[in-house]
């Protein structure tokens, strides 16, 4: 199957914001009715009932385009069409000493199970040298994610990572934390 990854600018933001709720909903099964992991009074998956449409929160992503060079949002394709998203994060917006951190990533239900999630992974590691950071819900709920980023950060390292469960910077709850420096790597 033909996959790629491609950054996507302004023009392109709709379709991750049209696979982001999508998102949402799928993490939401991770943390059960975790208040910042439910749906809104609006049935959105936001923290504030600000946000009554899923237009309205097409704005809260907008970040993503408006700092070229320190945030990367790409877009997932196969064949064409767009399987998910992946959003990379540079300083500030890393934890300090790190240079790139996964900061969303994720692939349409369709597209699961076939190798492209890793493959898009391995892609976008490729494309940035330095110290990276995964996050990723360390529960009972999310075996399947853990196994996908154990396995594929373990894949592509060959083995040369760290792993540890801790509380994050913006103490959003323990995480199940990736590290590794892919300066070596081709």
């Amino acid at each position: 199957m033909n996959i790629q990854v491609e950054l996507t600018n302004q023009d392109r933001a709709y379709i991750i914001k049209n696979m982001y709720p999508l998102y949402l909903h799928d993490l939401s099964g991770h943390y059960g009715l975790q208040e910042a992991h439910r749906p809104n009074v609006h049935g959105i998956y936001e923290a504030s009932s600000d946000y009554r449409t899923l237009h309205d929160q097409y704005d809260v992503q907008n970040i993503w385009w408006e700092k070229p060079g320190c945030l990367y949002p790409f877009l997932i394709m196969a064949e064409g069409r767009p399987a998910g998203f992946a959003m990379v994060a540079t300083p500030p917006h890393c934890t300090p000493g790190i240079d790139f951190f996964m900061h969303e990533f994720f692939l349409l239900q369709p597209y699961r199970g076939m190798g492209i999630a890793e493959k898009a992974a391995v892609m976008i590691f490729a494309m940035f040298k330095g110290n990276w950071e995964i996050f990723t819900n360390p529960g009972e709920k999310n075996k399947t994610g853990q196994h996908f980023w154990r396995k594929t950060v373990a894949n592509y390292t060959q083995g040369l990572y760290e792993e540890e469960v801790a509380m994050t910077a913006d103490e959003d709850g323990l995480k199940l934390i990736f590290r590794f420096s892919n300066h070596r790597f081709n």
